[in-house]
């Protein structure tokens, strides 16, 4: 099984849906077969972690059911361990989902929920995985209905804080936590910005950031482009989060961020 090391390098997680409705690649992948060879074209071009999601979460979107999930994400993972032992995160809420997730050979769960579903923290505790805990305003159905904060950061270093804290007293343990602020997820464009001028601040919660801004409406809003002319604005991001201390990038164009996150990587290390 593959297994997470972040201590050594910036990881480059790709973003692998097996769903009809994503809002930047779905219906692209919507077959096993088609994201078998996506999954395999990432390994190819050097992602450190395959993110496999068999439910959109795009603004509006709706959820799938727990069966839907499963035929979408475990058969994926089945067939991407018999190959490869590459990590593999599943990013998903359900707790069956997150079982037979695991059974099958993903090595990190990826919950938008932060894992507050009735007994989630106790399910991931015992499968000893890492676990991704991301912060989100509302549901994926309402999200973007207005957000509003006070002070943007501090809400979400708070919720994080909360978060690490429930976790550590389900028996998590403190290496096996990631947190991810949850750009566009519950933001409007100034509190996506704030995040990122601030993710430095973030570090302070003693566990690693993963951030996921690849051809997010922030992009298409600065740039004036549609989801599939932000490559460009994709990378510059990405680049700026790990500047900023972000220890994995979730994107969709892998070989394009390997490249600008190797630069990153040169730069760190010639300041260590």
């Amino acid at each position: 099984m593959g297994q997470l090391n972040i201590s050594k390098k910036i990881q480059v997680m790709g973003v692998v849906n097996v769903t009809p409705d994503s809002f930047s690649d779905g219906g692209q992948f919507d077959t096993i077969e088609k994201a078998f060879q996506h999954a395999q074209q990432m390994i190819a071009d050097g992602v450190d972690i395959l993110d496999i999601g068999g439910e959109s979460t795009r603004p509006g979107s709706q959820a799938a059911s727990e069966d839907e999930e499963i035929s979408r994400t475990i058969p994926l993972i089945r067939a991407i361990r018999e190959v490869s032992d590459i990590s593999i995160s599943i990013d998903t809420n359900k707790l069956a989902v997150m079982q037979q997730a695991v059974d099958a050979g993903a090595s990190i769960i990826n919950s938008i929920d932060a894992l507050r579903q009735e007994n989630a923290l106790t399910v991931a505790a015992e499968l000893d995985v890492p676990v991704c805990m991301m912060h989100m305003q509302g549901s994926p159905g309402t999200m973007q209905k207005e957000p509003y904060y006070n002070d943007v950061v501090f809400e979400v270093k708070a919720f994080l804080q909360e978060r690490i804290d429930a976790a550590l007293a389900a028996g998590i343990a403190r290496h096996n936590i990631i947190v991810d602020p949850g750009f566009g997820f519950g933001k409007n464009l100034q509190h996506n910005l704030q995040l990122l001028s601030s993710l430095a601040e973030l570090k302070s919660l003693g566990v690693p950031i993963l951030v996921g801004l690849s051809r997010k409406r922030m992009i298409g809003t600065i740039l004036d482009k549609p989801v599939d002319q932000r490559l460009y604005g994709s990378i510059a991001t990405a680049v700026i989060a790990a500047m900023q201390g972000a220890d994995i990038v979730r994107v969709h164009d892998v070989a394009e961020t390997v490249d600008a996150i190797a630069m990153v990587r040169a730069l760190k290390q010639e300041q260590i």
